[in-house]
């Protein structure tokens, strides 16, 4: 479905700008489709990673099938890396929660925001010796 037709423009901005903050807060990339993936969204997700190329390793692909009820999220592999499938499984159920309650944006923006907060980077310490 054309995104016009699930999301109000105010839906869009909140969505939009959850995928910045998720971006600047992880350091990670993250792309959103929701659509109808004609059959196993898993592998909807996987031709949406290959498609970017080499970027595709630091990225995040959250699949959202509404007509079918389904819902995938795939890593690159560097990504991956800071996202482990708990991390996923509870941005999973966030997700769908809110689409139980008829709110996919909502459940689109706590995905992201949860995705983002299991996938920020340990703070280090430096010290230099002398």
């Amino acid at each position: 479905m054309p995104a016009g037709e699930a999301f109000s423009g105010r839906q869009l901005e909140a969505i939009e700008r959850a995928l910045r903050q998720a971006e600047k807060s992880s350091g990670l990339s993250y792309s959103v489709f929701v659509g109808d993936t004609e059959g196993d969204p898993r592998a909807a997700g996987r031709r949406l990673l290959g498609a970017l190329g080499p970027k595709a390793d630091q990225h995040v692909v959250s699949v959202v099938d509404p007509s079918h009820r389904d819902l995938a999220i795939l890593a690159g592999s560097k990504a991956a890396y800071h996202l482990d499938d708990r991390a996923t499984a509870l941005a999973a159920m966030s997700m769908t929660s809110s689409f139980a309650a008829g709110d996919l944006a909502g459940g689109i923006i706590d995905g992201l925001r949860t995705l983002a907060e299991h996938a920020r980077q340990p703070r280090t310490l430096h010290f230099d010796e002398v």
